[in-house]
């Protein structure tokens, strides 16, 4: 497991560099451009997760196909007939979902009920990054949708190196486009969106050479991008509840934001930026989540239920080890961390980095429980109860951590402390109830049928 689990910990290390390095290069610009990300990143969550979850059921059905195959010596045209449909299916969503994100970024920033400040400093440079991004959305769906496949057929290695280059491309470009270089103007706030977006085109134009001109990763056609039914009840099927999960997340953060958009600009920038760094601090986590799908995939459609089994436990014993220590150092040493993306000389930094700094400690609380609250839904999304996964996730979010919020600022007026605290309450609440459903046992079961015989390459 560790073998496909470390260049998956990579990758979403790679993958939170491109928000690293927006939050970097946009803190030396001003607090407020920091908080723009904070307003805009939910709403730009929400659309992206709709389109997600048909990706994660690209990836359980290849890997169950793949696992299946492999049990019965046959063949992997089967996985890369699932993969080809996918992949068709999930760039018609991102058109889609591209365009009409573009079209409600003016109406979904109008619905925040923001301080009279914010609206005024924060929320015009929100939109104006919002626009760009949405024109990205097919390349980082295509992106999206190749890793998932490499990653269900077993591959992570490929995408790794994929992500590499993009990251690179986006970390050099990202200061040239937002400060402007020679004959390169400055375009501010929407240079770290057009970054994002070239940076991603490479990814997927590479990536989608990988799969079609290489023997890496199931063997697609050019046909098997014209999506069959079958198939496509099997990705609804699995694709639904996933996305269902992820928009339902989504919307929890856009319903946060706003809550916390009530409050000055000091504070919507330190949520956001708190936000930014406790997603490095669960890279690991989402690494071994991502690899325990794709072994607990592969192993109940090899029909080695067992083998799934003592994956989940190492992976969950992984997991408490090295949340542990990064906790320890968060809850020490908060604000040297958030002095790394928001210098002190920043304009506005004062006030934001205080509020941070204690947002990262209350946080620290919660790592190990959101470490083991990531692997569990990774097991059940592997195993193809996606319905599972998201019904932990609603938990979490929707009957924790958004009540919590709430009532704590608004009806018992615990202010920020409020804020912080009940995030911590969503994941540690979340990551009790998968850890008692997980020990029901009822999620060792395939979703795909073992091949009785190897089937005719077509």
């Amino acid at each position: 497991m560790l073998r496909v689990a470390w260049p998956l910990v990579l990758i979403q290390l790679l993958q939170v560099m491109y928000n690293v390095a927006d939050t970097f290069w946009l803190g030396r610009l001003s607090s407020d451009a920091v908080g723009a990300l904070s307003l805009a990143f939910p709403i730009v969550f929400l659309f992206i997760s709709v389109g997600g979850g048909f990706t994660a059921a690209g990836a359980i059905l290849v890997a169950q196909h793949t696992g299946a195959s492999a049990a019965s010596s046959g063949s992997s045209r089967e996985a890369g007939k699932v993969a080809g449909t996918a992949l068709g299916f999930v760039m018609l969503v991102a058109m889609v979902l591209g365009a009409l994100g573009y079209l409600a970024v003016e109406p979904a920033l109008a619905l925040i009920p923001a301080d009279e400040q914010t609206a005024t400093d924060i929320v015009p440079l929100a939109a104006a990054y919002m626009r760009v991004f949405f024109l990205a959305t097919p390349f980082l769906f295509g992106f999206f949708t190749f890793v998932s496949l490499m990653r269900g057929y077993g591959d992570t290695r490929a995408p790794l190196r994929v992500m590499v280059v993009s990251v690179a491309v986006n970390v050099v470009i990202d200061p040239v486009l937002i400060f402007g270089w020679g004959p390169v103007p400055a375009y501010g706030i929407e240079g770290a969106a057009w970054a994002t977006l070239i940076s991603r085109a490479i990814a997927t134009v590479v990536g989608w050479y990988v799969l079609f001109g290489t023997p890496a990763g199931p063997s697609i056609r050019l046909g098997d991008l014209v999506p069959k039914p079958a198939i496509v009840k099997k990705v609804l099927r699995l694709g639904v509840p996933s996305a269902l999960e992820q928009s339902g997340v989504a919307l929890a953060f856009v319903v946060l934001t706003a809550l916390v958009a009530t409050f000055p600009p000091a504070i919507v920038a330190a949520y956001g930026l708190g936000n930014r760094l406790i997603s490095l601090v669960f890279l690991p986590a989402m690494g071994l989540a991502q690899a325990v799908n794709t072994v607990v995939g592969q192993n109940l459609g090899a029909e080695k239920p067992d083998r799934a089994r003592r994956a989940v436990r190492a992976a969950l014993t992984v997991v408490t080890a090295v949340m542990l220590p990064v906790a320890a150092l968060a809850a020490a040493f908060p604000t040297p961390i958030v002095q790394l993306f928001l210098p002190p000389g920043s304009a506005g930094a004062g006030e934001t980095i205080g509020y941070a700094s204690t947002y990262l400690r209350v946080a620290s609380v919660m790592f190990v429980f959101t470490g083991i609250f990531e692997v569990s839904r990774g097991t059940f999304r592997g195993a193809g109860r996606t319905t599972t996964a998201l019904a932990l996730s609603l938990v979490a979010v929707w009957i924790v951590r958004v009540p919590v919020t709430y009532a704590a600022v608004f009806v018992y007026d615990f202010g920020t402390a409020g804020i912080w605290w009940a995030v911590v309450a969503g994941d540690v609440v979340g990551a009790l109830v998968a850890l008692a459903w997980l020990a029901r046992g009822s999620w060792t079961s395939s979703v795909v049928d073992p091949p009785s015989a190897a089937p005719a390459d077509d």
